[in-house]
């Protein structure tokens, strides 16, 4: 629903603006794109140019796919740039026609959770479990309906509650390695928010401890790695991204280089070499998680080493009569290997 680009890597004023021009051009997926619309407006802090989409929407809403979406959203976002009672008063109207979509009552439970009301949190999460998940039922949670149990099981954890049947099937349906019961431990969550240096200090170490198990699993040696990009992906690449030019000025220049920058580091006493091999997708992906653009040439040794991490490396050099790294199907020591 939201967009989860952080607010530094996107012009969100520019993007509503584009999709509000898109909507224009395709009509039957305006609703859609102008909720997309506005919630690059929220992120922009422009909540209320946000709240005239939502009212443009509602204004035809014998067309909506889900007007108590956009109450919802609507509601949510009056109320975080201080238009609490005309929000509590869209809260009410949806919890009274009670709609048969789960996302409504996600956002204004957790909109009453956001603003400290517990109580009212909670007993909207129990009115949407009612709806859809009618205790003594034998009814399959459709994943629609799970962040309706895990918000309710996060809020009752809050106030202290005792597990019902609703937060064992929460637990059931939770997969992560870290229990609910952790997750919404209110000493953690209400360290998180605290201004006491202390609690953040305190929560910071609790942190650091969990991870021990992933630093160990990391901490194994992984190759020197030398990224390697096949030629369509390197076409793709150029195509994209007409910088990396500089660094790759051929396909054939490109291969030259691995093979004499991985024998110069076997020569300098180097171990443990390696291969990656790229791909645009990935890259880019990587790329965005560095807040940064995939034309800057001094990311790819780092997107190579994350892929060595990762356990993508091929040892260098390829075992006796083993094909070539470079995917050409000859046996290396006939190929880049020819000269070892």
């Amino acid at each position: 629903m939201r967009p989860d680009t952080p607010a530094e890597n996107v012009d969100h004023t520019a993007e509503a603006a584009r999709l509000e021009r898109t909507a224009g051009l395709y009509p039957e997926d305006a609703e859609a794109l102008l909720l997309r619309a506005a919630a690059h407006l929220e992120l922009s802090g422009d909540r209320p140019a946000a709240t005239a989409l939502y009212d443009r929407l509602l204004s035809s809403a014998e067309g909506l796919e889900s007007p108590a979406l956009v109450r919802a959203l609507k509601a949510s976002n009056l109320w975080e740039y201080g238009h609490e009672a005309e929000a509590r008063a869209i809260i009410d109207g949806i919890r009274a026609t009670a709609p048969r979509d789960p996302a409504p009552w996600v956002i204004i439970a957790e909109s009453l959770e956001s603003h400290d009301e517990l109580e009212a949190a909670e007993e909207t999460f129990t009115e949407a479990a009612s709806l859809f998940l009618p205790q003594g039922e034998d009814t399959d949670p459709t994943p629609a309906t799970h962040p309706l149990l895990y918000g309710r099981h996060r809020v009752r954890r809050m106030r202290g509650l005792p597990h019902d049947a609703w937060d064992t099937l929460a637990d059931a349906l939770h997969t992560s390695p870290v229990p609910l019961d952790e997750l919404h431990d209110p000493k953690r969550l209400w360290s998180l928010g605290s201004d006491n240096p202390a609690e953040l200090v305190a929560e910071i170490s609790r942190l650091r401890a969990e991870l021990g198990a992933y630093r160990e699993a990391l901490s194994r040696p992984f190759p020197v790695a030398v990224l390697h990009w096949p030629a369509p992906e390197l076409a793709e690449l150029l195509s994209a991204y007409p910088s990396l030019a500089t660094e790759y000025p051929s396909h054939e220049a490109h291969l030259t280089t691995i093979e004499s920058s991985l024998r110069e580091l076997s020569m300098s006493g180097t171990a443990n070499l390696g291969i990656v091999t790229g791909t645009v997708p990935s890259y880019e992906a990587f790329a965005a998680s560095e807040a940064s653009s995939p034309g800057d040439a001094t990311l790819l040794p780092q997107y190579a080493t994350t892929l060595a991490a990762r356990g993508r490396a091929v040892a260098w050099p390829p075992e006796r009569g083993a094909e070539c790294w470079c995917g050409a199907g000859a046996a290396y020591g006939q190929c880049h290997g020819a000269a070892n």
